[in-house]
């Protein structure tokens, strides 16, 4: 009986993850919060998605373009690869979350809390964000920007190549 739950639980961990939660995802398009729910590849394009809670979810690969996600709980979230490009976060909890190679391209992140995120790759050209929260050179120095990215006093982010 213990071979038998002992298999039975290996081949769970060997089975492919699902790549989405369609149900999750229609929640959140009708306008649901969705903590750790599994978002993957998400389309929020050009939505209002204010003051919902997203905290541990995945939404890696997301289009977040020219949508507004002001007041917002992305508490490490899995938003990697995601496209911000002209989103408003503007007071949005960011922290811990892994924003890894995302573009926030002439994205407003004024107020939103950025403590511990991980910015690795992360294009901050034009974004305005000299009133973000918790942002230290260290993370800034693995992201790039522009000439018109806004920072807060005292830090600086490297050119997009």
């Amino acid at each position: 009986m213990k071979i038998i739950a002992l298999a039975a639980a290996l081949s769970l961990l060997a089975a492919p993850a699902l790549a989405q939660n369609a149900g999750q995802i229609a929640k959140v398009q009708a306008g649901a919060s969705c903590p750790h729910c599994n978002l993957f590849q998400i389309d929020l394009h050009n939505m209002q998605v204010r003051a919902r809670n997203f905290a541990g979810a995945r939404m890696r690969q997301g289009d977040f373009s020219l949508s507004v996600f002001n007041k917002s709980d992305f508490t490490g979230a899995d938003l990697r690869d995601i496209n911000a490009y002209g989103a408003l976060f503007s007071g949005s909890n960011l922290r811990r979350a892994d924003l890894t190679n995302a573009t926030f391209v002439g994205a407003y992140l004024q107020g939103a809390n950025l403590q511990g995120a991980r910015l690795s790759g992360v294009n901050f050209s034009g974004a305005e964000m000299d009133k973000a929260i918790g942002l230290t050179q260290a993370q800034l120095s693995q992201a790039c920007g522009d000439e018109k990215t806004l920072l807060p006093k005292g830090l600086r982010v490297p050119a997009c190549k």
